[in-house]
C-alpha cells in the first residue's frame, strides 16, 4: 500500500471517527502529494521515496511556522502547527538516530577518502546514499556531522 493509499484510507476512518483536525490534516497531506504529482511537465504517481519528500517538506513547514507563531505571541497556533507536523511525521519512517548518522559519515569518509572540507560534495553523496535506505535524514543535520568530522 502506498502512502498516498494509506493517507486516504486513514481520511475514511477519521472521517467516520468526526475527528476534525486529523481530517483536516490528512486532506491537506493528499492535497500536497497531488499537487506534487501534477507538478513539471507531465503529471506522474509519485513513487514511495517522493512522497516521503514531500511530506517531509510539509513537516518542515509547519515546523518552521510554529516557530515563527510562537516569537510572535501566538501560542495556540504555533501548539495547533506542531500538532499536525507530528501527525505528518507519523507516517514517516523514523529518523536516524545521531549515532546512526555519525556511522554512516565515518564510512562516508573511509570510502571516498575524503580529509579536507573541500571534498565535502563528495562525502555528502555517498552519505546520502548510504542513508537513503536506513531512514529520514535532515540535510542540514547530516551536512553539519560531515562539516564536523572533516574539520575535526
Amino acid at each position: 500500500m502506498t502512502i498516498l493509499e494509506t493517507l486516504t484510507s486513514d481520511l475514511t476512518v477519521s472521517m467516520k471517527a468526526r475527528d476534525a483536525f486529523r481530517t483536516n490534516t490528512l486532506r491537506q497531506m493528499i492535497a500536497a502529494l497531488r499537487t506534487a504529482e501534477k507538478a513539471g511537465k507531465t503529471a506522474h504517481e509519485l513513487s514511495d521515496a517522493e512522497a516521503e519528500a514531500v511530506l517531509t517538506g510539509e513537516v518542515k513547514k509547519r515546523r518552521e511556522s510554529a516557530q515563527i507563531y510562537t516569537e510572535a505571541g501566538a501560542d495556540e497556533r504555533a501548539a495547533t502547527e506542531t500538532s499536525e507536523a507530528d501527525l505528518i511525521e507519523s507516517y514517516l519512517p523514523a529518523a536516524l538516530t545521531d549515532a546512526e548518522l555519525d556511522a554512516i559519515v565515518a564510512e562516508a569518509i573511509a570510502s571516498t577518502g575524503a580529509t579536507t572540507a573541500k571534498e565535502m560534495g563528495q562525502v555528502m553523496k555517498a552519505a546520502n546514499a548510504a542513508a537513503a535506505g536506513r531512514g529520514r535524514v535532515d540535510g542540514k543535520v547530516l551536512s553539519q556531522k560531515v562539516r564536523q568530522a572533516l574539520q575535526g
